[in-house]
């Protein structure tokens, strides 16, 4: 089982800046996407950004502008920058990644972290 350890959520204030982090095991073979998801209390999990391992990005419209999305493929990294944040931030942020875990195995898997608070107060 592949465990994606996330850090960086907390509080902040409208108009601050909060960066997650989210990293892989250097053990897995191969990783395709990897990305940021949220859920906020009440909704459904969205997609906030994702970064392919060729560093073509996608991001939410209720995002674009205000965060940017990034990887270290040599570390099996992604990072999330938030800026300008809002109260509609507000979320629980879920790390994502698509991981072939061993060259034995043809098979990308979803895994997933346990999610990151961040609070946004007005």
């Amino acid at each position: 089982q592949v465990q994606l350890a996330e850090s960086g959520g907390g509080l902040v204030q409208a108009g601050g800046s909060l960066r997650l982090s989210c990293a892989a095991p250097g053990s897995v073979f191969s990783i395709n996407t990897m990305g940021w998801y949220r859920q906020a209390p009440g909704k459904q999990r969205e997609l906030v950004a994702t970064v392919t391992s060729g560093d073509n990005t996608n991001y939410a419209d209720s995002v674009k502008g205000r965060f940017t999305i990034s990887r270290d493929n040599a570390k099996n990294t992604v990072h999330l920058q938030m800026n300008s944040l809002k109260s509609e931030d507000t979320a629980v942020y879920y790390c994502n990644a698509k991981i072939r875990q061993s060259p034995l195995s043809p098979y990308f898997i979803n895994y997933w972290g346990e999610g990151t608070l961040v609070t946004v107060s007005s």
